[in-house]
């Protein structure tokens, strides 16, 4: 079952301001025909009609994390993000950070090409039409123009917070109300880790071939983490089970979890750190988990033994030994922050079968390449999972594009992935009603 889209606004590329009644109709009945505790039906997979929905429904009402504070550390400083059909400016300035879509105001133009960069005004390669950088049109100089009121060009906005160092946006004119309430949760976590007060190390873009939900969905859960041998010498494989549900050959594993995860309250009392599991990923509107976990080995970072991969911790942290502290935020991103640096995931849909996922490895703003971390090593177990994780989920995608695809089971240590698309179908509903 496809979705009919208005023709008008698909000639344009763009969306339509909101469904037919048509098209409400038809997703409804496809939101309404899910089974609890199985996946999705395949179009919501590969229709490229539901796509534009979920850039409606999803990507255009919710708070989206765009990027951290490092990335853009100095006044003038930018980054573009896109999401779907929307690109956006995400400015430092002297005051705080400012979102702006990139699109000129004169012919649509992109105001900043570029990913990333410095400037001072805005000013669009095509005519030259310049902005402020709260988007004032300032330049729009043209022969025989006495008329021309430059007031009426502002570049349109977004909302954007800054929380703990990160950068979240929404792209809708009343953002849900209950971000506040989220981002109480998660500041005490991320606060000791000081994010505006690193840099960063290393980004890395991969373009996955897969809808962004299956991305979302394969993030949730460890379920294939056999997928991974890099990242199981130091995550517990054991991750999203519980007692009751551990199988003969983890029972060791799943033993020496338990101690760690004692050993590590007990430093976390210590220093005065919050560590237990909030998890709302489905009973709110921004959905949130959020705990500190021991590591494996060493239980200090990402690495073959659970050693530290930088010699300095991040913000007034006092001990290495503290795991990770693992967050997931509807609907686009997740973070693990070490002691000894952070990393954090965004995933930006590009269509209804490509996602971009971007990671961003983030160490203490004095760590210096070289002597205190050597790329190459800190990047190691995340660069080969997210390549293990793209393969996951191109072998999803390339399922869901067969005729043969039905809805499967999700198995019960996958139930944050049933929590996800539990969100997801809530707020779909929503959006169509």
């Amino acid at each position: 079952m496809t979705l009919a889209v208005n023709s008008r606004a698909a000639s344009r590329g763009r969306l339509a301001a909101a469904p037919t009644e048509e098209q409400a109709a038809q997703l409804r009945l496809l939101l309404d025909e899910r089974r609890t505790g199985y996946s999705l039906e395949a179009p919501f997979y590969t229709d490229p009609e539901i796509f534009a929905a979920d850039m409606q429904g999803i990507f255009g009402r919710h708070w989206l994390f765009a990027a951290s504070l490092a990335e853009i550390p100095e006044p003038g400083d930018y980054v573009t993000v896109d999401y779907g059909p929307y690109s956006l400016i995400v400015l430092r300035t002297d005051e705080g950070v400012n979102v702006l879509h990139n699109v000129c105001r004169h012919r649509g133009a992109r105001v900043l090409p570029e990913k990333t960069g410095t400037t001072g005004n805005l000013v669009c390669g095509y005519h030259s039409w310049t902005y402020s950088a709260d988007g004032d049109l300032i330049h729009a100089s043209s022969p025989g123009e006495t008329s021309f009121d430059k007031a009426c060009f502002a570049l349109k906005k977004a909302h954007g917070r800054v929380v703990a160092g990160l950068v979240f946006i929404c792209l809708a004119d009343e953002p849900p109300a209950d971000f506040d309430e989220v981002a109480g949760i998660f500041e005490p976590y991320l606060a000791p880790h000081e994010i505006a007060n690193s840099r960063v190390a290393y980004q890395q873009d991969i373009i996955e071939e897969g809808n962004w939900k299956l991305v979302m969905e394969n993030n949730r859960e460890c379920y294939h983490c056999d997928g991974h041998p890099e990242l199981a010498c130091s995550l517990f494989p054991t991750w999203g089970l519980s007692e009751g549900i551990v199988p003969p050959h983890l029972e060791d594993v799943w033993n020496r979890n338990v101690e760690a995860e004692d050993a590590l309250r007990g430093r976390c009392t210590r220093y005065g750190l919050p560590f237990e599991i909030v998890e709302e990923l489905d009973t709110r509107v921004t959905g949130i988990r959020i705990s500190r976990e021991p590591l494996d080995g060493a239980g200090e970072s990402f690495s073959a033994t659970g050693r530290r991969l930088s010699k300095k911790l991040l913000g007034d942290l006092r001990d290495f030994r503290l795991g990770r502290c693992s967050m997931h935020l509807q609907p686009n991103s997740w973070f693990h922050l070490i002691s000894d640096h952070v990393i954090t995931f965004a995933a930006f849909p590009i269509n209804e079968h490509q996602t971009l996922v971007r990671t961003t490895w983030l160490v203490a703003d004095d760590a210096v390449e070289g002597v205190d971390y050597d790329v190459d090593t800190l990047t190691h177990t995340w660069k080969q999972t997210n390549l293990q994780d793209k393969n996951f989920v191109e072998m999803c995608q390339q399922g869901a594009n067969s005729p043969a695809y039905e809805p499967g089971p999700y198995m019960k240590s996958e139930y944050q992935v049933e929590a996800f698309i539990n969100w997801y179908t809530q707020r779909m509903r929503e959006h169509v009603a």
